[in-house]
């Protein structure tokens, strides 16, 4: 994108993610249900989950630091590539319609070192509004704002502007939601502002679930995930991932491995993390997961440690959010549609 045009719509979203606080919230909006898988477009009779593995080399130009306008370009090959469209805007006309709100579920626990890039969400951010979507209808957000501030982002709450806070600033809905062997109260980002949900989570090792991906990063939405990481976190995840306001809202999981972590986690260890230079961009979180899961292990067997599951602490959690009770997806390879780009 060399226009002014998009040079400045950049330059606005780097304000309303960098600029001051102000005091407002957004109203409750419907729920919507969750999206068909893409490949059911075709009618294939056992459609494959797609799961895009888009690869920069160079993301990072000759620095240290993503290059804004590569980040914009992998996410827009990835986006391309996962609802088969030539355009960007295109490919995002396919998930959203303008006067929806939607939220972006991020993960600033690792700070400035491996939490989701924030020229990534400037990218969709930006495609969003060119897609139809309100500045103002769009929520980056985490559970903790000082955690987003020490991770990059900055709050922007009322105005014209992308909305960035975290659910600190509104708190958590007072009842219950409950599904299997979880009962959580939910952040009212997610229950009143959003009527999409799109995951951006990163990818990484975690000590005691095996892998923090996709599936994982949802529990960043309830008041109570220190209750749900006994046993790997199986079947917690799974059943946060099958509370009703999460799995009707959830429309696509990109995430971030521009950075990403083999061994340490979930706190950043930068002498077991690397420059992947990738975003994975799937529908379906549990094959994305599995995806992300298999990346991780040859980084492992590279660098000469132990697979996860000879640690005992292999993502089981992903074989159970794949099972017939949940079927948020798939983990089998043979399902799974590997795309990269």
């Amino acid at each position: 994108m060399g226009t002014a045009h998009s040079s400045s719509r950049r330059d606005f979203l780097s304000r309303s993610l960098s600029g001051a606080a102000f005091l407002c919230a957004g109203g409750a909006m419907g729920q919507l249900a969750a999206a068909e898988p893409l490949a059911a477009e075709s009618g294939a009779a056992e459609a494959k989950s797609r799961v895009v593995v888009a690869r920069d080399k160079l993301l990072r130009g000759t620095g240290s630091t993503v290059d804004p306008q590569r980040m914009l370009a992998l996410a827009d090959r990835a986006m391309q590539a996962l609802f088969d469209r030539d355009r960007p805007v295109d490919a995002w006309r396919k998930l959203v319609r303008p006067g929806e709100t939607v939220s972006l579920k991020v993960n600033s626990l690792g700070g400035r070192g491996i939490s989701t890039n924030i020229h990534l969400v400037e990218a969709i951010c930006e495609r969003l509004q060119e897609a139809g979507v309100k500045a103002s209808n769009i929520v980056v957000w985490d559970r903790d704002s000082d955690e987003m501030e020490r991770a990059g982002f900055h709050l922007a709450i009322g105005g014209d502007r992308v909305q960035c806070y975290g659910t600190d600033r509104v708190g958590y809905e007072q009842n219950l939601s409950a599904w299997g062997s979880v009962g959580s109260c939910l952040s009212k980002i997610l229950t009143r502002n959003c009527s999409i949900l799109i995951n951006v989570p990163v990818l990484k090792d975690h000590d005691g679930a095996g892998v923090t991906i996709a599936l994982k990063n949802m529990y960043g939405v309830i008041h109570n995930p220190n209750k749900y990481h006994p046993d790997g976190c199986n079947p917690f995840v799974a059943d946060v991932n099958m509370l009703p306001e999460i799995r009707s809202r959830m429309r696509l999981t990109i995430c971030d491995a521009s950075t990403a972590m083999y061994e340490g986690g979930p706190g950043f260890k930068p002498e077991h993390s690397w420059n992947c230079n990738v975003l994975l961009a799937s529908t379906d979180p549990v094959a994305l997961d599995y995806t992300g899961w298999q990346i991780i292990e040859r980084k492992r067997a590279e660098k000469g440690w132990k697979t996860l599951e000879a640690e005992e602490r292999a993502p089981r959690y992903i074989a159970t959010a794949a099972d017939g009770e949940h079927r948020l997806g798939t983990n089998d390879p043979k399902k799974i549609s590997l795309i990269e780009v």
